[in-house]
């Protein structure tokens, strides 16, 4: 490749890994298996390196993924909790064992390490004080996590006090919440029962309920947790991780259910390959054994990189893969007009359930297989996320077999398709297409949009079936006996529906402009247009010059946006939401004169005196300014507090100001622009 083409595609895996970044940590909803994911982010690492003169940035390469979401409190870990590297080859493992031997020194002898069960689930880290619970925080971007402790008081079988004599005076103690596959099904049932859309799979559902506000729900939901690691211990009360061990069982707290004790890379493996044989049984899901050396002063010796232990790794299980025949192909229509292909199989038993679909993503993905009806295939299901077709066994393919047709219209509406030119889809460019509407209405209602509970897919499909709804504003015009007549619906779960659809008519403004399903326009570039405009009819009469100054709005989002508001058929649906009552919360206005920090970006790290880094954050955005995440050329200001660390280092190296806490409140306290 190319250096031009190198750069292109760093550039497309970083948006790539970014958005499943934000699709897997902030709303719990992965799109790809953790196998793919890890695909990218390799591919993404191995050009970088190949390409050292090209900027790093803030390339997610070099971060953990952060599940930090508004409407929680951030707590700085004393203890980075990083995450870690990980393979799905015994010869990567092994050459990772041969590094830390060779970090440490050892001749003639082998290192000592654990073994022990990957747990899918959601990171957390418990900190206990002179024995009581005082605190439970999310792994966040490593750094500072959203504070949980109100929802993981919950968990039953998390002790509020630590049993035993040999208590320290501060302890983080990092775990994994997790939900039991019995408990999930207890509440698809429910779900079922109230004719409301079936939740996904456990870990997805555990990621939500930690994150939820709602504390009489979460109260509902059984979760679960195990804990294995160690954070900020003060003081320090063992020296190994089997010592470890050993002392959460004295402490009452629940742990993993198997562990090894090993020494060298081919005990290790040993291990590794053991537990892949016996995990089905466990009481939580597992992908995979995570592998680290079983003294802290070795561990400390090796030291981490950026992002990752240098002393440990998670070893991953490849997904199981399944051979059945591929009866039919169907497409189904999404609320964008993408037409995607869907496997319709011969049922067979993967990953502990009957499998009778699969993926086939596109046209162009399906040509590149060769995928035809009666074909035999392996497919693929990892982390729970929808089976996959991985691959044609050409060789059993049967005589007089033809290559699948694309449909040249569409299969629910009958409008001819199009392909727009830089586009893999297929689309349908009807939109009064009834496919089309029910992704839309679900999308409008749902949890990262205008969180209308009760509006799930089982009642979309109904209300659009039945002529009830054909666009998003007929949702304010449905009436209580309307919904009676829905199958599954009484008359508590009627009013409950009108109720959260009446609500819904105050939402803040982004979550609006986000459930319009304007193309390109995520949560993120919701918050940004609706804190630039502060209003729909705003938006819609913006230029594109105006839309364009708007931060992370480009010129092809921007040309989106235009379209959208000058589509006859929009302006109508957005006339009918306004007359039913829709009155969207702007964000605050902030006058000229407070906008001093109008037009600056600002990076918060380390420890401030006084002010949490939420704190300090809303204060810039008061007063106009924007907070990022990492310092690149663009920033304006570095507000650094004690252990600032890399950030700190980038900022004097490109010469970005560095102030410290009392500089920012002077700042800010200022009658002049900055």
């Amino acid at each position: 490749m190319s250096k031009a083409s190198d750069l292109k595609r760093i550039e497309e895996l970083r948006s790539a890994v970014r958005r499943h970044d934000e699709l897997y940590y902030r709303q719990a909803e992965p799109e790809i298996s953790d196998f793919d994911y890890d695909a990218l982010k390799r591919e993404l690492a191995e050009l970088e390196s190949a390409n050292p003169e090209l900027p790093l940035g803030d390339s997610p390469s070099l971060a953990v993924g952060d599940d930090r979401v508004d409407g929680f409190a951030s707590y700085r870990h004393l203890q980075p909790m990083q995450s870690l590297d990980n393979t799905y080859s015994q010869e990567e493992f092994v050459a990772f064992v041969g590094r830390v031997e060779k970090g440490l020194e050892i001749e003639g002898k082998s290192a000592r390490m654990t073994v022990e069960p990957k747990i899918d689930g959601v990171a957390v880290s418990v900190t206990y004080e002179n024995g009581e619970l005082v605190r439970a925080v999310t792994r966040g971007n490593g750094i500072e996590g959203d504070d949980i402790t109100a929802n993981v008081r919950f968990i039953e079988r998390l002790p509020t006090r630590l049993e035993g004599t040999v208590l320290p005076d501060l302890i983080e103690i990092r775990g994994e919440i997790f939900m039991h596959d019995e408990e999930f099904e207890r509440l698809n049932v429910e779900r079922r029962e109230q004719g409301l859309e079936e939740f996904k799979n456990p870990r997805n559902l555990a990621a939500g309920t930690v994150k939820m506000l709602d504390r009489e729900e979460v109260a509902k939901r059984k979760l679960d947790i195990v804990l294995y690691g160690l954070g900020e211990c003060r003081p320090v009360v063992v020296s190994s991780q089997s010592e470890y061990r050993k002392q959460l069982i004295d402490w009452g707290l629940p742990i993993v259910e198997r562990f090894w004790e090993v020494e060298g890379a081919e005990a290790a493996w040993a291990a590794v390959e053991e537990l892949d044989e016996i995990r089905q049984g466990f009481a939580y899901p597992t992908d995979g054994a995570v592998v680290k050396l079983d003294s802290f002063r070795q561990q400390d010796l090796l030291g981490a990189t950026s992002k990752a232990p240098r002393w440990a790794i998670a070893v991953k299980y490849a997904a199981e893969q399944a051979e059945t025949i591929l009866n039919s192909i169907t497409i189904q229509v999404g609320r964008t007009g993408a037409l995607t292909p869907v496997a319709e199989l011969e049922p067979v038993q993967l990953a502990g359930t009957t499998v009778s679909r699969a993926t086939l993503h596109n046209q162009e993905e399906m040509a590149r297989k060769d995928v035809r009806i009666g074909d035999s295939v392996m497919i693929e299901k990892a982390g729970e996320i929808i089976p996959a077709v991985v691959r044609v066994l050409t060789e059993k393919r049967l005589e007089g077999s033809e290559p699948f047709v694309f449909p040249e219209t569409c299969p629910a509406c009958g409008t001819p398709v199009s392909k727009i030119e830089g586009e893999v889809a297929v689309r349908c460019l009807n939109i009064e297409c009834p496919d089309q509407v029910r992704g839309r209405l679900e999308h409008y209602a749902s949890r990262q949009c205008l969180d209308i509970e009760g509006l799930g897919e089982a009642v979309v499909d109904q209300l659009v079936a039945t002529g009830k709804v054909s666009n998003i504003s007929d949702i304010y015009r449905l009436e209580f006996e309307q919904l009676l007549e829905l199958e599954k619906f009484a008359e508590k779960s009627a009013w409950n529906l009108v109720a959260a659809i009446e609500a819904s008519k105050g939402v803040e403004l982004w979550r609006l402009l986000h459930g319009l399903g304007i193309p390109q326009v995520g949560a993120a570039a919701a918050k940004d247009l609706a804190k630039a405009f502060g209003g729909v009819k705003e938006l819609e009469g913006a230029s594109l010059e105006q839309l364009i100054e708007v931060d992370g709005i480009g010129e092809k989002t921007a040309n989106g946006i235009r379209a959208y508001f000058a589509d006859e058929k929009n302006k109508a649906v957005l006339v009918s939401l306004f007359e039913a009552g829709m009155n969207p919360v702007a964000p605050e206005k902030i006058s000229e004169a407070e906008a001093i920090f109008a037009g600056k970006t600002f990076v918060i790290t380390g420890t401030l005196p006084s002010l949490k880094r939420s704190e300090a954050k809303a204060i810039v955005e008061s007063k106009g300014g924007k907070v990022a995440g990492s310092v690149s050329k663009k920033t304006d200001f570095l507000v650094a507090g004690e252990a600032a660390g890399s950030k700190l280092a980038k900022a004097e190296s490109l010469g970005v100001p560095v102030i410290d806490e009392a500089r920012l409140l002077e700042m800010a306290g200022s009658a002049t622009s900055v």
